[in-house]
């Protein structure tokens, strides 16, 4: 889990935009981050798994 603070600090707008920091909406990671889930991989596993993201389904062959 991410501090407090450093998640305060993502939300504010930078000055310049290169700067922007996206962050997991869950857990608060900035690293391994899915821009289409806005959520990181770790947590992203984890829901998948128990089907709440819909339209994904784990794969087997």
């Amino acid at each position: 889990m991410a501090k407090t603070s450093t998640y305060a600090r993502s939300q504010k707008t930078p000055k310049f935009s290169t700067r922007i920091v996206r962050r997991c909406w869950r857990c608060g990671r900035k690293h391994g981050y899915l821009r289409a889930y806005d959520i990181c991989r770790i947590c992203f596993r984890e829901l998948a798994s128990k089907g709440e993201i819909p339209g994904v389904r784990k794969s087997s062959w």
